[in-house]
């Protein structure tokens, strides 16, 4: 730019000044005189241009350098299936249309990776197991895990975000996740796990295992969330095949991750990003994590309902120290259905808490608007949280009734009542 400038000045310059010197030629010395100041005051005004266009012409490139580095910085998230339960929620992931993230799966049953749709298949204990699986033992699982470290740390590496989601009570779920879990947090990402624990019919031994896992869990990751199942059958219909509810489960676990997700790579008008998601789930403990979505008349109202009563979610809200909430709808969102929203989470939530809020406008969504909740900072333990709901206290009741007898000690001791007062919506949610 500065060089195009700079020739075409010049070349005015060289027809003046041919004219000036047939003017002078005929009027003396003066016009000489004037002829020479003339061509150096223009040979100096074209280096002062020249110079001019190269530092912007500098400045420009600088900045263009400098935007594609910025545009290049895009958090990285990894969402890691460990074990059958895994597996099968990242397979649904993948086909639910979940974007900006990274799938791994990983498994000591080689026949299962074969089903994965992941793009990142990880075969762990393959010394131990010779990809035969674990039998449902959580301690080979953890063996498997720690014979693979290597691989999982390598897997994970450059991460900001890990979702570690596994289906508590098997064997290299229970036993590989807090490994992983481990990893990934000890390398510094945010770590959080989703995982869902084990229906009452699956037995005495899963749910023993279950609890065991989830505690070593808590101790590895940054936040987590926790799906009992049995709260699908408050979802499901008398007559849901055994298929469609494990299906649930694993669209709990889909919603779980893809409603953090959406947070942190759906820009908004009201941005939330990964800095504000990590200041409220790190360190944060037990987790609870409530969506909701409505397109009628009242769909704000509506939907901030189904993401407050939503089981994971209850009343606890109010003695959380961290909340994240996002509401996303169309072009046809509203000032005032922004402030419903706002209104019904500051209201639930204790004055003194950590709250930030999104506002996403997004064609995909008009008609509809969605809103997430993440809730954080519990003081109470997981298994206090399960025992609200009468049918696992039920089972844990029978499970402790048998340790204590035989001088067990169990890894918590509940004091909540067995039975809890019924929701007035009837509406049936996911979480």
């Amino acid at each position: 730019m500065g060089f195009l400038v700079t020739t075409l000045i010049f070349a005015v310059i060289g027809i003046i000044a041919s004219l000036c010197t047939r003017i002078c030629y005929n009027r003396g010395p003066s016009a000489n005189l004037f002829h020479l100041t003339l061509v150096i005051t223009a040979t100096v005004c074209c280096w002062m241009i020249n110079m001019d266009c190269g530092l912007a012409t500098e400045e420009y490139l600088n900045f263009v350098v400098m935007d594609d580095s910025v545009s290049s910085q895009v958090v990285s998230i990894k969402v890691v299936g460990v074990g059958g339960g895994g597996n099968n929620a990242v397979n649904r992931m993948t086909g639910g249309g979940l974007q900006g993230v990274d799938f791994y799966t990983i498994n000591t049953d080689s026949q299962a990776l074969l089903q994965s749709a992941a793009e990142n298949p990880l075969q762990i204990g393959e010394l131990l197991t010779r990809g035969l699986g674990t039998g449902g033992n959580p301690l080979l699982g953890a063996q498997a895990a720690e014979e693979s470290r290597g691989a999982i740390a390598n897997a994970l590496k450059g991460s900001d975000l890990v979702f570690i989601t596994a289906g508590m009570g098997g064997g290299t779920g229970s036993g590989a996740a807090p490994i992983v879990a481990q990893i990934a947090k000890a390398a510094g990402y945010l770590t959080v796990g989703v995982m869902t624990y084990p229906f009452s019919f699956e037995g005495r031994k899963r749910t023993m295992q279950a609890l065991e896992a989830i505690e070593k869990l808590q101790k590895n990751v940054d936040t987590l969330i926790v799906i009992p199942n049995d709260r699908l059958l408050d979802i499901a219909d008398e007559q849901t095949p055994l298929q469609d509810a494990f299906l649930l489960a694993d669209d709990v676990l889909c919603q779980g991750v893809q409603g953090i997700s959406d947070i942190i790579t759906i820009p908004g008008l009201v941005n939330v990003d990964f800095a504000d998601v990590k200041a409220v789930m790190k360190d944060s403990g037990i987790a609870m994590l409530g969506v909701g979505v409505s397109s009628s008349k009242n769909r704000a109202e509506e939907a901030v309902e189904q993401a407050t009563l939503a089981p994971l979610i209850g009343s606890s809200i109010q003695s959380a120290t961290g909340v994240v909430y996002n509401t996303i709808g169309g072009k046809d969102i509203t000032l005032e259905e922004v402030n419903i929203v706002s209104q019904v989470v500051t209201s639930l939530a204790d004055p003194s808490a950590n709250i930030i809020f999104g506002a996403v406008v997004d064609d995909r969504y008009n008609g509809e608007i969605h809103v997430t909740i993440i809730a954080t900072g519990f003081s109470q333990s997981f298994p206090k949280t399960l025992l609200t709901e009468p049918k696992a206290a039920k089972q844990i009741d029978k499970v402790a009734g048998g340790q204590e007898s035989k001088g067990i000690p169990l890894p918590f001791k509940s004091s909540l009542p067995s039975t809890v007062p019924s929701r007035s919506s009837p509406r049936r949610l996911f979480f």
